[in-house]
């Protein structure tokens, strides 16, 4: 069906009438989307609304996080055009998932960034549509917690990285992408005692009592393990997702800003990621592909993909 529908369909992003069903155009032309979803400002009737953060200021070593929406939006386009595999439904079916775009802020004012991204966030989430962020640094994820606590209180913070980005900083102007969660915990929007940070490989002496699962342990204790202690952390509690992509080896997601060995591979991500359904999820995003330090594209994909089972976990627990 796919080969035959895609002899008529294209630029489905802006042709597709509603917000349901699956795109079967070629995966090398027509209008660029998440998934080929519509693309929208009004999000009337949406449930989940992808929005992109090309925002780009506080990596350690490698810039270029500016361009991962874009990147991850055409790799999306790659996936198959078909229910995605091992979750037994088809989310882009049985929701309305619509592409917002991106935030529009001045690149030259970052000090007004963080209440730029937030109220960003917060107009999505007051059309009642929740959120699913490419980005863009990692830093982005705090204005998106307050946008979310607003509305839910305090949250679960579930986050795959390589780094617990929890170093002690109380100077709440400092956009800096290695101090958003200690601020987060500090000004109470995450309970760290029902949160858990995944695949965790370089030192911080005090983690504010947040609950680590670094990678030495995933690789030993497998994956199935891996998840079903998350799950036990996380309880019932509602929770955000944040992916950076730094969580897996540079072996396999090279275009990343703060590149550490010994990471999770994507296989053990996936694993993980789907064994998760059920999490009372409410939002989510995935975090620092860098394009300009991968020529090959394939952290893009993975940024993709995770994208993807991040929609799918959050679809899961509303069918």
């Amino acid at each position: 069906m796919a080969l035959e529908d895609a002899k008529k369909q294209v630029d489905t992003a802006i042709t597709r009438e509603g917000y349901k069903g699956l795109s079967f155009e070629n995966t090398f032309g027509g209008v660029t989307s998440f998934l080929r979803r519509t693309l929208t400002k009004d999000l009337t009737g949406v449930d989940l609304a992808v929005t992109g953060i090309p925002f780009d200021q506080a990596v350690t070593n490698r810039p270029g996080t500016r361009l991962g929406p874009r990147a991850i939006r055409e790799a999306s386009a790659l996936q198959s055009p078909d229910a995605p595999y091992g979750w037994g439904f088809d989310p882009l079916s049985e929701f309305a998932i619509a592409d917002y775009g991106d935030l529009a802020f001045d690149y030259a004012h970052v000090d007004e960034f963080p209440a730029a991204l937030e109220a960003h966030i917060t107009g999505i989430l007051d059309q009642g549509a929740a959120s699913l962020v490419l980005g863009g640094d990692h830093y982005i994820t705090f204005p998106i917690l307050r946008a979310y606590a607003k509305k839910h209180g305090p949250l679960s913070l579930l986050q795959f990285d390589a780094h617990t980005d929890t170093w002690p900083d109380d100077d709440l102007t400092r956009v800096d992408h290695g101090t958003m969660f200690y601020k987060a915990v500090k000004e109470g929007i995450v309970d760290p005692s029902r949160s858990v940070q995944v695949g965790i490989r370089t030192q911080n002496d005090d983690t504010l009592g947040v609950n680590i699962i670094d990678a030495r342990e995933v690789h030993e204790r497998g994956t199935q393990a891996t998840a079903e202690k998350i799950k036990s952390i996380l309880g019932d509690n509602k929770t955000y997702l944040t992916f950076d992509i730094d969580a897996l080896d540079p072996a396999f997601a090279p275009g990343t800003g703060t590149p550490v060995w010994g990471g999770l591979t994507s296989a053990q991500a996936s694993i993980i990621l789907r064994d998760l359904a059920g999490i009372n999820l409410v939002g989510g995003d995935i975090v620092e592909v860098s394009p300009p330090f991968d020529t090959t594209g394939a952290t893009a994909i993975a940024g993709a993909h995770v994208a993807m089972e991040i929609l799918c976990l959050w679809c899961w627990t509303r069918r």
